[in-house]
Formats: C-alpha cells, structure tokens, sequence
C-alpha cells in the first residue's frame, strides 16, 4: 500500500478540501468527511484494497495540528 502522495498538486488538494469544510459544524463537517469517503471507495471499488487503504490509515501518524 503507497502512503505516500504521489498526485501532482497536494497543496491544491488540501485546499480544496479545506475550502469544502469552510463554516461546517462540526457534525456536517463529519457528514461530508464520510460522503467522501464513500464517493473515494467506490472510485476504488476492490474491497482488498479498501481494507489495505482502511488499515493502512489506522498506522499512520497523526497529522501535526
């Protein structure tokens, strides 16, 4: 599993997703975190790989905050 970025704009990419949560609650914050997910998952569509990606993402580090 590649837990590295390897897509050509991260930095646009964080800001689009910073933009979509811009004035959410908390709990629609949430609502969309998983509304994403599920549209990701089914760009995916191999469960192996969504459960590589799932576990995967339970090991990595906390992002500094």
């Amino acid at each position: 599993m590649n837990t590295n970025p390897h897509f050509q704009d991260a930095d646009a990419f964080y800001e689009q997703l910073l933009d979509a949560h811009a004035g959410l609650s908390r709990e629609d914050s949430e609502l969309l975190n998983a509304r994403l997910i599920l549209v990701l998952a089914n760009q995916i569509g191999d469960a192996a790989v969504l459960k590589a990606c799932i576990d995967a993402a339970r090991e990595l580090p906390a992002a500094p905050v």
